[in-house]
């Protein structure tokens, strides 16, 4: 069976990419970046990745980077992270993306010579569609970032369900596909057990607006 790593930066494209292939790939782990220990566009801390492969049964695997981060650092410190999984005889690396082709090119062109290939098992589906069926599927997330200059405000630190959904203006993707937000997912498809976090007052940072989360109760892992 072909071995491959989620590439996964916690939200919802990513864990329903991961849904998609376990029933016909092995998946090894997750691979997250981050930078002084948070994911760097959602800022969720290092320890909610953590609970969330504990909840999902996979290891993960961090690449610290700066902040900021020269683009050379970046691709020097993900090229050896990926190195390490080709030599750990993984075939595949899996991505959520949706839609913005120069993000896939770049992320294609990034494995070229590490003899790893790239899987976008969401590549092009219809997003409103694709949101309700992750909906129907448990996936349940929390808005974690949102670029107010393309989405509600308000949105910040609400859960992405159908009502918030049906309440977004026209022209804001269900998805969030345009980069207006980002989510952590607590519970969906293949979680042992939803991972439980509290959500701060928004706060903003460089023209974004952030829910800070923070874990109740123990890890389970």
């Amino acid at each position: 069976m072909t071995r491959a790593w989620m590439s996964w930066s916690c939200g919802k494209d990513g864990a329903f990419a991961l849904h998609a292939v376990r029933t016909n790939l092995e998946v090894a782990g997750l691979l997250t970046t981050v930078s002084d220990g948070e994911v760097a566009m959602s800022r969720v801390p290092a320890d909610l990745l953590r609970r969330q492969a504990e909840a999902l049964g996979l290891p993960l695997r961090t690449v610290d980077l700066p902040w900021p981060c020269p683009n050379e650092v970046y691709e020097q410190r993900t090229g050896a992270a990926l190195a390490e999984l080709a030599a750990e005889h993984a075939d595949e690396i899996v991505y959520g993306d949706l839609f913005l082709a120069d993000i896939r090119a770049y992320r294609e062109q990034a494995l070229v010579g590490t003899g790893l290939n790239a899987r976008f098992p969401l590549w092009q589906r219809p997003t409103d569609g694709l949101a309700q069926e992750m909906l129907d599927a448990g996936l349940r997330a929390v808005i974690v970032c949102v670029d107010p200059s393309q989405a509600p405000p308000g949105i910040v630190g609400k859960e992405w369900d159908e009502q918030l959904i049906r309440d977004l203006p026209e022209g804001v993707d269900p998805c969030g596909e345009n980069g207006e937000f980002h989510t952590f997912v607590t519970d969906g498809p293949g979680f042992a057990h939803p991972v439980d976090v509290a959500v701060g007052e928004a706060v903003e940072r460089d023209g974004f607006l952030y829910a800070p989360l923070t874990a109740r109760g123990p890890s389970t892992g």
